[in-house]
């Protein structure tokens, strides 16, 4: 059958997307809770700068960052006498963990502000500084609420890497078009490229959820 011809480049594109899914996810999460705690921090610079970076990378698309990155970055850095040319797969993780760092500071946002304000009066009594109300009070009641949407996020950017084909990147989207445009098979290839998606987000959303019982245990067990 010809569709066994067309699964060995599928999966190495398929490895492409799962590792820019990784290493953007886990970069974004860091993001999100650097730009989310920033967004309530007390000194305006470091506020605004973290309002910023949020609002620009909620406020415009993905497929516009990218190409900025890749085409515009070493433009501007031409005319500075400056090389500021990144390869295809730096450009494609930058950019989508800025996206989900933007999206997901929102999230940390919204939970360290849903934390019961008695509970920070109870920690200002106690003599906490603020770093300390942070990571003992804040963090560790918010992060199980963030989770579920976490997880939302981490699907949404996994389907989101199908754009990094557009600068040439081999992933998965990348080698499916190769072997559509070689063989004008359409309706096979397109076809095993959504199982393949789905296949993928089925298996991360699962893995999302058993992260979700875990750090749920972990504050039911107290930390």
């Amino acid at each position: 059958m010809d569709w066994l011809n067309y699964l060995d480049p599928l999966l190495q594109g398929a490895w492409v997307t799962v590792q820019l899914t990784l290493y953007s996810t886990l970069l974004g999460g860091l993001l999100s809770f650097l730009l989310g705690v920033g967004r309530l921090a007390s000194h305006p610079g470091l506020r605004w700068l973290s309002i910023c970076v949020i609002e620009v990378f909620r406020g415009t698309s993905l497929l516009v960052q990218l190409f900025w990155l890749y085409f515009a970055l070493p433009l501007a850095g031409q005319a500075l006498g400056l090389d500021w040319r990144l390869p295809p797969v730096v450009v494609g993780v930058l950019a989508l963990s800025l996206n989900i760092g933007a999206y997901g500071a929102e999230v940390v946002r919204g939970a360290l502000q849903a934390v019961p304000p008695a509970q920070l009066e109870a920690a200002k009594a106690l003599d906490f500084t603020p770093r300390q109300t942070l990571w003992r009070i804040s963090l560790p009641q918010a992060i199980p609420e963030m989770m579920p949407s976490f997880g939302n996020l981490a699907v949404q950017n996994l389907k989101d890497t199908a754009l990094v084909s557009l600068i040439s990147l081999g992933d998965l989207a990348f080698r499916a078009e190769q072997i559509r445009n070689f063989t004008q098979d359409s309706t096979t290839v397109y076809t095993l490229l959504l199982l393949m998606y789905f296949g993928m987000a089925l298996v991360l959303t699962a893995l999302m959820r058993l992260l979700e019982r875990s750090v749920g245990r972990w504050r039911a067990t107290g930390g």
